[in-house]
């Protein structure tokens, strides 16, 4: 009797979507849409996190181009697959200590498998898929907007601060007054940044008090603030 219970609860073990399951490669293409934010499914195209083109049988922490990878992904000895995606997605500081994902985690098993199932299709090598080709044209559309070649009103021509406020002039000769915690500095070093020496103004928030500046390298953050009072 002891026998047949085990090979009985063994059974409901190895068909657990959570352990490797079959999911529904469509449906997990709706559920990815939750990655959106911080990944791409384009080679090379990193973000927030990397691409996860390829990332079928790929050591974790060796995407191409991608260099913010926590010391504990970079010297683990995993590799992405079925067992090792569903363990992590479901709740990754628990399967890898340490590591930078700020993603609680998907605890619903069929979400999982499906998310897994999409990710397994999509990393195939064969033609992009509708789902795939749909968020790659969504993530395109709402993306990281190209700073070269930018309009008058969006490049910007000087910065000073006095006090605790910034003035901005960009080449349309506008100037726009930012308190300093409504300012940001930022770099992109991309195809996708600027030219060198031309910086770029991109609006942020909802009042309309906050913005981004953003150079191509970190050196030129010092150099384009000017004290004036």
């Amino acid at each position: 009797m002891k026998r047949i219970t085990a090979l009985a609860v063994l059974g409901c073990v190895l068909v657990s979507p959570a352990l490797g399951g079959e999911g529904d490669a469509t449906k997990g293409a709706r559920g990815f849409r939750a990655c959106t934010a911080c990944h791409s499914l384009e080679s090379n195209r990193n973000m927030t996190g990397p691409s996860l083109a390829g990332i079928w049988n790929r050591k974790a922490g060796t995407a191409s181009g991608f260099s913010r990878y926590s010391d504990v992904m970079k010297h683990s000895s995993v590799n992405w697959n079925e067992r090792t995606l569903a363990a992590y997605l479901k709740n990754p500081d628990q399967f890898m200590p340490g590591n930078h994902m700020t993603f609680a985690g998907i605890p619903d098993d069929e979400t999982r498998a499906d998310i897994i199932a999409f990710l397994k299709q999509s990393a195939s090598g064969q033609s992009t898929s509708p789902q795939q080709a749909q968020i790659n044209g969504m993530q395109r559309g709402r993306g990281v907007a190209k700073l070269k070649g930018v309009g008058a009103s969006s490049r910007v021509k000087a910065i000073t601060y006095c006090g605790d406020t910034f003035k901005v002039t960009t080449i349309d000769g506008n100037t726009r007054n930012f308190w300093e915690r409504n300012l940001r500095f930022k770099t992109d070093s991309s195809d996708d940044g600027p030219e060198k020496d031309a910086p770029a103004i991109l609006a942020a928030g909802m009042m309309g008090d906050r913005a981004s500046i953003i150079f191509s390298t970190p050196e030129e953050i010092s150099t384009w603030i000017k004290h004036e009072c």
